[in-house]
């Protein structure tokens, strides 16, 4: 029962986290459009997240700094690729590309995902997942309308891809086994992805202009700083600290695929904020992509459960007698999965 509320726990907060996540587009685009560029939205977004995610961290760090220290590696690399690389090559994207388009060829991470666990174990997944897989990928060929009129630009496509890198780092690494808890390590990962993302600009590899400017927004002419406001407190902040906790429940596959749902959370409100309306077979690929997460989570059950079959079968230890003195000391090293546990949920 534990397990399966901490599941449940994790599934909620992965459905709001792709929706907090789905408002980056459609407030971003119209700031484009008006004359920033996408260096300057993605470090003020950047900046502004790691402001807003400064008391979480401190609060969820308290009485155990050295953490930090001991997980900087990860730290550093989570920064650099789950944050900088996914959050600035998917505003790269967006810039070319419909926002349901770049945000869905983002999310063929979970794909690269079990490519990468599947070359690394050396263990094929189960068919279910499979199956669920190639709904998902047949999904994102009708959204991509690759058969039919849609035009596509392929330097946008270059940068979603991209995303799709730096978004399986993302899980990845949010999944690995830390004693460093969820939320501390989406915010100081946020701050080395916001240094990474200025130091870059500051070098001029992405053009920065940030003028002043009225945004079009859900009909009506807005100052820039609210669509901009929307996007470092909502998306940003309160999106990667959320979902750092849903991946530490559900593990990366689950947690990812689950996360497709941002796509369609992302085609409502480009529909609704931008006019970008959806063509027929989008919606069909849509619908897809949700089967093809249903399939998948059904299929690392069932993974989970051919493992723990496996361990079974292998030879046990000798008996050990159950009346054991109670005044023999014991030592248990705790498992480093089950800190993770309490880290994500306090």
């Amino acid at each position: 029962m534990p397990q399966q509320r901490g599941r449940g726990l994790g599934v909620g907060a992965g459905l709001v986290a792709a929706l907090a996540f789905a408002t980056s587009g459609p407030m971003v685009k119209p700031l484009l459009a008006a004359g920033w560029t996408p260096g300057a939205a993605i470090c003020a977004r950047l900046l502004l997240g790691t402001l807003l995610l400064a008391g979480p961290v401190v609060w969820t760090l308290r009485g155990r700094w050295h953490t930090l220290l001991e997980e900087w590696r990860l730290v550093l690399v989570f920064g650099l690729l789950g944050v900088a690389a996914a959050s600035t090559c998917y505003f790269l994207a967006v810039d070319r590309l419909p926002v349901a388009v770049a945000l869905l060829v983002e999310y063929t991470g979970p794909l690269l995902l079990i490519g990468w666990s599947w070359l690394g174990t050396r263990r094929a997944p189960s068919r279910l997942t499979l199956v669920g897989a190639a709904l998902a990928t047949g999904g994102l060929a009708l959204v991509l309308d690759l058969t039919g009129t849609l035009t596509l630009d392929p330097v946008g496509l270059a940068f979603a891809l991209a995303a799709a890198v730096g978004n399986a780092a993302y899980f990845a690494l949010t999944a690995r086994p830390t004693t460093l808890p969820p939320v501390a390590l989406a915010g100081t990962g946020m701050a080395v992805g916001a240094l990474a993302v200025v130091l870059v600009t500051a070098a001029g590899v992405l053009p920065f202009a940030a003028p002043d400017v009225r945004v079009d927004l859900l009909g009506t002419s807005v100052p820039w700083v609210v669509p901009l406001l929307v996007v470092g407190a909502v998306p940003t902040a309160f999106g990667f600290g959320i979902s750092a906790v849903s991946v530490r429940l559900l593990g990366e596959r689950v947690a990812s695929f689950l996360a497709l749902s941002e796509v369609l959370f992302a085609v409502l409100l480009a529909w609704l904020l931008l006019h970008e309306t959806p063509l027929p077979v989008q919606l069909v690929g849509a619908v897809l992509v949700v089967a093809g997460v249903a399939t998948v989570r059904r299929g690392a059950d069932l993974d989970g459960r051919t493992g723990a079959a496996t361990a079974v079968t292998e030879p046990s230890a000798p008996d050990v007698p159950t009346d054991v003195p109670t005044d023999v000391p014991t030592d248990v090293t705790p498992d480093p999965r089950d800190v993770d546990t309490v880290g994500a949920i306090s």
